[in-house]
This record gives structure tokens, sequence and C-alpha cells, in this order.
């Protein structure tokens, strides 16, 4: 095992968030949060489920807006249906990678299937770059082919890791995997010295650079390590997602299900939203779970304060990081 214990690595504690609205499935969040935005262009993570279907009514989130972002949805359970402004209508499954990339804008809306007994798995985006973020809604859907390596195995369903990759391109350079690890496994991953990391703990006792890493928590690591050591010292197997990439340099103003650059842009979006402007397109296929609910989610009020780019620290980790403490409204379907 490699000699990690004197590198910092920085909790991010999750806090819970109802998806979609008071009346929808619980989700936990660990970005954006109040310490750090993002790592690499990765700038929002839930993480959901077990979750019994029949006693929460699932994920049942309606045509909703989005700008500058790629959605990343991968299940480790159940189903959901994917329908677009793009005109894409897809399952997204367990193990299968669905990515849209908004572009200029996009709505779209994302329910359980009527076969789901459970529900469990994460939902992430990744911010555009200036270059990439004003350009045409797309979307790719790819099934990894499992690598295994002493103790567990992996799917490595964005860019290059344990000699894996994703042929999905990508606007910045990046890495997303789920990683499985068997009781007593301990995985040295090589990384690229000048990514950021996260690790989030689904299932399992985990320790990444010997840390101790809860369930639902997200492990921080930041630049110039060559490698990180995620272990199981468990008696169980144990399940985790991993995120990383360069530093996104670009400012960024982040609020509800828009990415901009400033509080015109987002002011703007919030408006043409609202008027059912054309830079969004209209999602057919939506069939609701709940015949009353809405069928198109209205953007919220703004606040009265003026939108300012989220602050983000440099790519050092701090250990014992504070639990999250809301400073701003975040994004939410």
């Amino acid at each position: 095992m490699s000699d990690t214990h004197e590198r910092p690595v920085e909790i991010i504690t999750a806090r819970d968030v109802p998806l979609g609205g008071p009346r929808a499935m619980t989700v936990h969040r660990t970005l954006p949060q109040r310490r750090r935005s993002l790592i690499g262009a990765w700038c929002f993570l839930d993480h959901y489920g077990p979750d019994p279907v029949a006693a929460t009514g699932g994920m049942d989130v309606a045509p909703h807006p989005h700008t500058g972002l790629q959605t990343v949805s991968w299940l480790f359970d159940g189903e959901i249906r994917h329908d677009d402004s793009h005109g894409v209508h897809e399952l997204v499954r367990p193990g299968e990678l669905n990515l849209m990339t908004a572009g200029a804008g996009i709505c779209h809306s994302e329910v359980s299937t009527e076969t789901t007994d459970t529900l469990h798995g994460v939902q992430l985006w990744t911010v555009l770059p200036e270059d990439a973020r004003h350009g045409p809604r797309r979307f790719d859907h790819y099934a990894p082919t499992p690598v295994t390596f002493d103790g567990g195995s992996a799917l490595v369903f964005l860019g290059t890791l344990l000699g894996s990759a994703s042929p999905v391109p990508t606007f910045t350079p990046l890495v997303g995997a789920e990683l499985r690890l068997a009781p007593g496994a301990v995985l040295d991953l090589d990384v690229d010295p000048c990514f950021e990391h996260g690790v989030l703990v689904d299932t399992g006792d985990v320790t990444v650079d010997g840390v101790a890493v809860a369930r639902t928590e997200l492990a921080y690591t930041g630049t110039g390590a060559e490698s990180v050591t995620v272990a199981n010292p468990g008696d169980t197997p144990a399940r985790v997602i991993l995120i990383g990439g360069e530093p996104f340099g670009e400012d960024v103003v982040m609020w509800w299900n828009f990415i901009g650059r400033d509080d015109a842009e987002i002011r703007r979006y919030r408006e043409e939203w609202n008027a059912h402007g054309d830079r969004f397109g209209e999602t057919h296929g939506y069939v609701p779970h709940h015949p009353d609910g809405p069928f198109r989610l209205p953007a919220p009020e703004l606040p009265g304060t003026r939108l300012r780019p989220r602050s983000n620290p440099g790519p050092v980790a701090r250990a014992g990081a504070d639990p999250y403490r809301p400073a701003h409204p975040e994004g939410q379907e």
C-alpha cells in the first residue's frame, strides 16, 4: 500500500434535498457547497437510494431547462425514462452512461419506470467551457466493459483509468468511474497529477489515502498526486464513484438549473424559460406519476441581490472541512 497517510484529504459532507419539489424523492448533495463548488469541471453531484419506489414514489421530474452544462446519469439499480427537446427518448439503466449536453439550451424530463422497485444511483453535472457553452444539443450513450483488478472491478464511463478509455467526448479533461472493491481490497490508482479528484462512497467501509470516508461523503484529494489509494478495510463489498479533472479556471454563475457567466445571463435564461422561449424547445413524451402534478417546472423567483460567480478554493485538499452551511441557492432540478 502506498504511503499516503500524510496527504490531506478534504471530506465534503452531503446535505439532503428534494429532487424536483417537495413531493419528490430525497437526494444527498455534495456538490456544489460552500467550501468547494467544483472538482475539475464537475459542478454538481446528487446521490440517491437505495430508494423503495413503492414507499417514496420514485423519481418524477417534469420538463425543466438547462444551459451551459452536461448531465451525467449513472444508475446502480432501477431504470429511468429520459425525454428531451433534442428528440432523445432513452432508458437509463445500471452500468450505462447517459450524457446530455445542453449547450445553449435544452429541456428534459426524468421519470423512474413502472417496473422499477428500487432506485439507486448518482446524477452529476459538468460545466461547459466558454468555447462550448453556446454550442448545439447532444446526447451520448455508452455501456463500458468492466475492467478487473486484484480485489475488484471498475466501469470507466468518462476519460481514461486503469487502462480503459471511454469514447464519449468531453469538453475539458475529465475522468469518471464506478469502482467496486471486495472486503480487504486495496487499490492504488495511477492518476493524472494535473487532475483534482473526488471519491464518493456509496456502500461499504472505505478509506481514501488512509482517511476514513463515510457513506454519502465525498473525499477530495487536490492536484499533484500521481496516485490515489482507495481501500476497503471492512468485511462487506464497497462501491465508490471516482470523479476528477483539470481545475476549471472560468468564472461560473450557477442558479437553479442554469449555468452562465453573469447575473444578466441567468435572468435572461429564467425569463426565456418561463415565457416558453425557443432556446429550450419542448420535451415530448413525459408521463408523470401524479396526474395532478406540474407538466413543466417553472423557474423559481430570483433573489433580490445580484448573482455572483462562485468562488472555488485552490486545488489543495484541506483536512477537516466543515459540514455544508447554505450560503446561496443551489442548482436543483
